[in-house]
């Protein structure tokens, strides 16, 4: 069954205002227990890091920035 936009767009702040803080406190964490690698090293964990987080969640936020696909004619503003 798939999500209702609105849902999908609730779902979408509490991924940004709670997983993501707790997912970068969590990676930031497990990077620190080892020795520090080479520069390099570090950005390529960190980049790789940095795209992880969201691959998860993608169905979550695909077409949230969209209208609403849900709502009706009558409840879309017109623009005026």
């Amino acid at each position: 069954m798939a999500m209702r936009y609105r849902t999908r767009k609730r779902l979408a702040l509490i991924a940004l205002l709670v997983w993501l803080p707790a997912y970068v406190v969590a990676a930031v964490t497990i990077v620190g227990w080892f020795d520090r690698p080479p520069l390099l090293l570090e950005l390529a964990i960190y980049v790789g890091l940095g795209l992880l987080w969201a691959l998860p969640l993608r169905p979550i936020f695909l077409g949230v920035g969209r209208e609403d696909p849900d709502a009706g004619a009558r409840d879309r503003p017109n623009g005026d």
